[in-house]
């Protein structure tokens, strides 16, 4: 099959705005296997770090939120961070950034942002690049009052997890206020109302008018994958609604031709019903790999996982059949890549929202580092912004349609 031509190495080819530093080496303790159907064959192959302390636009951001880990807010300008989605473009990547420091409340001078940046496993640093772009809403296609007169986007507005781009250029925003699928272009102006799912409304939605929540707060489209026909959207859900087992987690199939939601792809079983999902991406029509994570950070980190889902429910038990792929908490560093040769590397934070696929048997995956407050790596240092690259023995099967569309515009060497 044809599969996706991208390089072991993202090589550093341009001059970023801002430069990271070299990463130090890290060996934590290796966690039990995480249950599941198979067996893992992982390596880590790469990985790649942006500083924790990396800044953007010189607008005042943190007035509200928490000082942690020896960092003390406001800050100066907008701190990069938040990372919740991931994007290949061209020979770099999109990220989107989050809500900003967690909540409506503290998050109203957090600047929503697509973020540019140029991952290089060959010398582990990231750089931010030029090229990414605000969320805005100049049009006035929100159905609420904004924070900001200009009307760029604030984490008081909107809570960005999730993102795909379309084949015309613009980008579908899976957030978790309403929760909600956006429509923007690719300047990441607002090209109409936000779209809902029949019946799931969180604390913190527009239109909740009195009524009782049906899913937490912040447990909205945490993960979205774009199918093979290259308009389908599967939207995923952090947490469970109300009225299904604890542990359920619904992906919805949503045809942005017509903007509507067209009913469940499938529900998800998680290994316990606390875990989270951090992010999600389609291998096929029916396959799709997902992150799953504890809700600790550190030694304390039980599961931080990759599974792969079928969708077909060969079994027939109600559930995506679904098998461990990767265990985050102790991938195999024959090579020493994470400074652990002959032993096992973590990825021990407590948001790990990213992923992505490079070929068939080469996955990339980030986390979200919660500037300043997630401290996973060390006790007490605010988390950097990291990524890892992991060979799998086994053949992903990305199916070439999707490989087509991935690749549209999106190249990586």
């Amino acid at each position: 099959m044809r599969r996706p031509t991208r390089r072991a190495a993202l090589t550093l080819t341009a001059a970023g705005l801002l430069t990271a530093v070299a990463v130090p080496a890290f060996a934590g303790p290796a966690s039990t296997v995480p249950q599941g159907n198979g067996h893992q064959q992982a390596q880590l192959v790469g990985r790649s770090v942006l500083p924790s302390a990396t800044f953007g636009e010189q607008v005042p951001s943190g007035a509200l939120a928490n000082s942690a880990n020896g960092v003390t807010t406001p800050f100066a300008a907008q701190p990069i961070q938040g990372f919740s989605g991931l994007l290949a473009d061209g020979e770099d990547w999109l990220v989107l950034e989050d809500n900003g420091f967690g909540t409506k409340a503290n998050s109203g001078d957090f600047l929503l942002r697509v973020v540019k940046l140029r991952i290089d496993t060959a010398t582990q640093q990231t750089t931010v690049l030029e090229g990414g772009f605000s969320l805005s809403d100049p049009d006035r296609k929100l159905p609420f009052p904004l924070t900001r007169s200009d009307r760029r986007l604030t984490g008081a507005d909107l809570d960005p997890e999730s993102f795909q781009r379309m084949p015309d250029g613009t980008f579908w925003i899976g957030e978790e206020f309403g929760p909600s699928l956006v429509h923007v272009d690719a300047q990441g102006r607002v090209l109409s109302a936000p779209v809902q799912p029949d019946g799931v409304r969180s604390p913190d939605a527009w239109n909740l008018n009195g009524a009782a929540p049906t899913i937490g707060s912040s447990k909205g489209f945490e993960g979205m994958a774009l199918g093979v026909d290259g308009h389908t959207l599967y939207p995923m859900l952090e947490g469970a609604v109300a009225g299904d087992d604890p542990a359920t987690r619904r992906i919805y199939s949503f045809d942005t031709n017509r903007g509507k939601y067209t009913g469940l792809k499938a529900k998800v079983k998680f290994e316990v019903p606390n875990n989270a999902l951090g992010d999600m991406v389609a291998l096929d029509q029916n396959r799709f790999l997902i992150l799953e994570r504890d809700n600790a950070q550190g030694p304390a980190s039980q599961l931080k996982a990759v599974y792969l889902i079928d969708t077909r429910d060969i079994d027939r038990d109600g559930y995506a059949d679904k098998r461990l792929i990767a265990n985050l908490m102790a991938i195999p560093d024959p090579q020493g890549v994470g400074g652990t040769a002959g032993g096992y590397f973590t990825f021990p934070f407590v948001t790990i929202e990213q992923i992505a696929v490079l070929d068939d048997h080469r996955i990339i995956v980030g986390n979200d580092n919660n500037y300043p407050g997630s401290a996973g790596r060390t006790a007490g240092v605010p988390d950097d912004n990291e990524y890892v690259v992991i060979q799998l023995d086994e053949d992903l099967q990305v199916d070439p349609a999707l490989a087509s569309i991935t690749a549209r515009g999106s190249r990586t060497r």
